[in-house]
C-alpha cells in the first residue's frame, strides 16, 4: 500500500493503522472487498475541498461514498482516497418556502424521520442506509415515483465542490447544464455533491401500504403472474406504486411477493390491485398507516449488510408467455452458495414518463418498469458472478439499457445502455466540469476525446 503524508486532510481521518479501519472500509454489499488508502470523514464542505486538493497533489486517486450502497463498489476502491461523506448529514426545513435541503450524506432514514415526522412525504428509496445524493444522482426510483416523480425530478439545486475544489451552485439558474447531468447522470461523475434541495410534496394524512405474497409458487405460477403484472400496469392508477419479485429461496422456495405504497384509503387500493390476486392461494395485507410508519416498514426489510451479485434492465415492451417462461426458467435454480435467487420489477410510468427523456439526464423515462437479477450468496462468488453473467445474456436480448443504480460491472457499452440518447451531452458537461478525469471510476462518464 502506498505510503502517504495526510497533512492537508480535514475532518475525521482513518488510515489501516487505526483500529476501526477495517470496520468502516466495509461497504453494503460485502461481495466488495477493498482496502483505501485512506477514509476522510468530512464534516463541511472545506474537508471536501481539502480532500480533493489533497488527492490531486498526492497523486491518490479518490472515490465519493456517500451511505456505501453502489452495488459494484464504486464508492470505494484499492489504494485511493475514500471521501466519506456521512458525517455531513444535517437536514434544513424550509415549511414558508416549501423547500428542505439535505447535505450530501445525508440517508432516506434520515429524511424520512425529519420531514415525514411532520407530515410531508418524500419521493425516496426503500432501503433506509443508503445516501440521498447517489440515489437521486442515479435518477431516484423509489415507492412514490409514480405519484411524486423520480428523486431527482424533485430537485431544486444543488451544491458540489469541484475538480478545483471550489464550491458551485446547480440549478435552473446556474451551470445548468451541470444540472440537467447531475439528475440521473449517476453519482461520482462531476463532483462531491455536498448538499441537494428539494420541493416539499403536500403533506399527507395516510397512505396504503401493500403487500401481496403468493408461498409456494411454481415456475407456472410465476410466469403467469409477469404476465398479470405487466397487463396490470399498463392501466394502473398513478397514485400507486410498486415493486414485485419472483424469487427462488432456501428457506421458502419459490416464491412471489410485491409491496408498494398508495396514495389513498385501502378500500380504494383494493379495487386497483385486485387484479395481482386472482392466481390462488394469495395472502395479502392493507395497513392504513402514515407515511412515515409505511417506509419504516418498508426498510425493516433490509438486512445491515449482504453479499450479492446483480445486473438491472428497462422493459420497454411487453412479454409474451414464451418470454415470461424463460424470465421464470432464470431463477429456477440457484448458484452453489446462494441463499437467494429472483427476478424484481419495479413500477415505471405516471409522474415518471411525464417528462421527456433529454429534458434530465434519466433518459428511459418510457420504460413500464425496472427488471433487476440478483442471487445473495454466503460462498461461491464467482460461481455466483457466472450465474448472472449466464442469464444477462438472454436478459439483455428482451429489454434495453439498464439502471445505472442498478450498476452491472460486466456491463458492454455501458455509457449507452445507462444513458441511452443522452450519452454525448453528458460527455461535454464531462469535458467542461472535469476536464482532468479527476471524479473517474469505473464504468464512469468519459469526457469527450479522439479516443472514446
Amino acid at each position: 500500500m502506498n505510503i502517504c503524508n495526510f497533512n492537508g486532510l480535514t475532518g475525521r481521518v482513518v488510515t489501516p493503522d487505526d483500529p476501526f479501519y477495517h470496520e468502516l472500509r466495509q461497504v453494503y454489499n460485502r461481495a466488495v472487498n477493498k482496502f483505501p488508502l485512506a477514509i476522510v470523514f468530512c464534516q463541511n464542505e472545506t474537508d471536501v475541498s481539502n480532500a480533493v486538493l489533497w488527492s490531486r497533489s498526492h497523486h491518490v486517486s479518490l472515490r465519493i461514498r456517500s451511505g456505501g450502497h453502489n452495488y459494484e463498489g464504486y464508492s470505494t476502491g484499492n489504494d485511493i482516497l475514500d471521501i466519506d461523506l456521512s458525517e455531513l448529514s444535517q437536514i434544513v426545513i424550509d415549511e414558508a418556502s416549501g423547500l428542505f435541503t439535505a447535505q450530501g450524506g445525508a440517508t432516506n432514514k434520515q429524511v424520512y424521520a425529519t420531514i415525514s415526522s411532520l407530515g410531508y412525504p418524500f419521493p425516496g428509496g426503500t432501503c433506509p442506509t443508503v445516501g440521498v445524493s447517489g440515489y437521486v444522482l442515479g435518477g431516484g426510483w423509489g415507492l412514490s415515483c409514480r405519484y411524486l416523480g423520480l428523486g431527482c425530478d424533485n430537485l431544486i439545486r444543488l451544491r458540489l465542490v469541484n475538480y478545483e475544489g471550489n464550491i458551485l451552485t446547480a440549478s435552473d439558474d446556474e451551470n445548468q447544464d451541470l444540472f440537467w447531468a447531475l439528475r440521473g447522470g449517476g453519482g461520482g461523475n462531476f463532483g462531491v455533491v455536498t448538499s441537494m434541495t428539494f420541493r416539499l410534496p403536500p403533506k399527507i394524512d395516510k397512505v396504503t401500504l401493500i403487500d401481496i405474497r403468493y408461498s409456494n409458487a411454481d415456475q407456472e405460477k410465476q410466469s403467469l403472474f409477469i404476465q398479470t403484472w405487466q397487463d396490470w400496469l399498463a392501466n394502473a392508477d398513478a397514485r400507486v406504486t410498486m415493486v414485485s419479485r419472483i424469487f427462488n429461496s432456501l428457506e421458502e422456495g419459490l416464491g412471489i411477493i410485491a409491496r408498494g405504497i398508495f396514495y389513498g384509503p385501502p378500500e380504494t387500493a383494493l379495487g386497483i390491485i385486485k387484479p395481482l390476486l386472482g392466481l390462488g392461494g394469495v395472502r395479502y395485507s392493507l395497513k392504513y398507516l402514515t407515511f412515515l410508519e409505511a417506509v419504516t416498514i418498508i426498510g425493516e426489510f433490509y438486512p445491515p449488510f449482504e453479499s450479492f451479485q446483480s445486473t438491472s434492465r428497462f422493459v420497454l415492451h411487453d412479454f409474451n408467455e414464451c418470454e415470461s417462461n424463460r424470465l421464470s426458467e432464470l431463477i429456477a435454480s440457484r448458484p452453489s452458495g446462494s441463499i437467494y435467487a429472483a427476478l424484481s420489477f419495479y413500477a415505471l410510468g405516471g409522474k415518471v414518463s411525464e417528462t421527456a427523456p433529454e429534458a434530465t439526464a434519466f433518459y428511459y423515462r418510457d420504460a413500464h418498469y425496472i427488471t433487476w437479477l440478483n442471487t445473495v450468496f454466503e460462498s461461491c462468488k464467482c460461481e455466483n458472478s457466472n450465474w448472472i453473467k449466464d442469464r444477462f445474456c438472454y436478459l439483455k436480448s428482451i429489454t434495453e439499457g439498464s439502471y445505472v443504480n442498478f450498476p452491472y460491472g460486466s456491463l458492454p457499452c455501458y455509457l449507452n445502455e445507462y444513458y441511452g440518447n443522452n450519452v454525448y451531452r453528458l460527455k461535454e458537461v464531462k469535458q467542461n466540469y472535469d476536464p482532468y478525469d479527476v471524479f473517474s471510476f469505473p464504468k464512469g462518464i468519459l469526457k469527450i476525446s479522439p479516443f472514446n
